[in-house]
């Protein structure tokens, strides 16, 4: 099997070289993606600088400026396409997600059957670490939103730590997501749930960033609460 992570970032030179080695240490042999989009702290001058080390298993994108986390990933998916892997992984490059969890989302498609994995912060009561409580609440209600509004039985819908299957995102026209920013998890979940995928959620703890800034804004927020009306009455064909 050939397994992807892919990890969108941004101003990320605190974290880029530590969570490039504890994913690149784990047994199972993932490689990763950088997609880059412009960092002016010199985020991919250090992923490239790691690259002699981790030949064929490091690879990096470099994008001219901010183009949203969404089309990061889009842009992500396609080159893992073209090039055969098996499974792809979105992951965050500051430790919210951790590495070790990693295993537990592939075994999760390949051994129990799913078509999915998504890390979930919520299947199992709340398990955030360090995140402000107002936070908290608008994770944990824009999930019961989604779920009320679409009939989604998943509770973890705005999850940016997810395991897909190579035939999930052939399925999918890549090319007509239309959310970019934090509505792009709920997306891409909905629509391989409309495409009648198996999606498990692998409960795991969420921990806050130690290094680094958030790239959360209100801007985001907004994008996903009119595109899950949207979403509610789109048409999907299989």
């Amino acid at each position: 099997m050939k397994n992807l992570v892919i990890i969108p970032t941004y101003n990320e030179v605190e974290n880029a070289e530590k969570i490039i080695r504890a994913v690149l240490a784990l047994p199972e042999g993932f490689e990763i993606l950088i997609i880059d989009d412009g960092s002016p702290d010199g985020t991919a001058r250090v992923v490239k600088g790691l690259q002699p080390e981790f030949e064929g298993r490091l690879h990096i994108l470099e994008r001219s400026g901010k183009l949203g986390l969404g089309t990061a990933y889009l842009t992500g998916f396609k080159w893992a396409l073209e090039r055969g892997y098996d499974y792809i992984f979105e992951m965050d490059a500051d430790f919210s997600h951790a590495p070790a969890d990693l295993p537990r989302l592939l075994k999760a498609c390949t051994d129990e059957g799913a078509d999915m994995a998504i890390g979930s912060r919520y299947c199992n009561g709340v398990s955030v670490v360090n995140w402000p409580i107002g936070r908290i609440l608008i994770s944990y209600f824009a999930s019961v939103y989604v779920r009320k509004m679409l009939g989604f039985k998943i509770f973890d819908s705005t999850a940016g730590f997810v395991c897909y299957s190579k035939r999930v995102l052939e399925a999918i026209n890549l090319d007509g997501v239309q959310m970019k920013g934090y509505g792009f998890q709920i997306e891409m979940k909905y629509t391989a749930h409309k495409h009648g995928f198996k999606i498990a959620e692998v409960p795991v703890i969420f921990i806050n960033r130690k290094e680094g800034t958030s790239k959360m804004s209100g801007g985001i927020f907004g994008e996903a609460f009119w595109g899950v009306i949207r979403l509610r009455f789109r048409r999907f064909s299989k």
